[in-house]
């Protein structure tokens, strides 16, 4: 009688240690995975800057025209701004260079434009 009873003490241990495997398996398959995206996601619209050719979530590509804290200026078309939200930038498809400003397209003393 007591050997049954000690036996059965042993196998109390097995479904907490089963929870607690099932918990590790979830934290590392999907919610590591879930926050090591979203961190991506917020550096990448931390880094928005004008120039740079975006799409939002809605699916309306876009050249940035200006930022700000909290919002986006998008030009869809020449003439055209929309504003939007950082968090609606779902990826930046074309990266402008840091040393090349869009609005720095002039001419300099030297350079004198030509009719052919």
């Amino acid at each position: 009688m007591l050997l049954a009873q000690d036996g059965a003490g042993g196998a109390s241990f097995m479904p907490i240690l089963m929870i607690g495997l099932l918990f590790g398996v979830m934290y590392f398959m999907m919610i590591r995975p879930q926050q090591k995206r979203r961190r991506e996601a917020e550096q990448m619209q931390s880094s928005i800057g004008p120039g740079d050719e975006v799409v939002t979530i809605g699916g309306l590509y876009g050249i940035v025209a200006s930022v700000d804290d909290e919002t986006v200026m998008l030009e869809v078309a020449p003439g055209v701004h929309a504003r939007y939200a950082r968090p609606a930038i779902a990826r930046v498809v074309q990266k402008t260079p840091a040393d090349d400003v869009p609005a720095a397209e002039s001419t300099t003393s030297d350079e004198v434009p030509t009719k052919d």
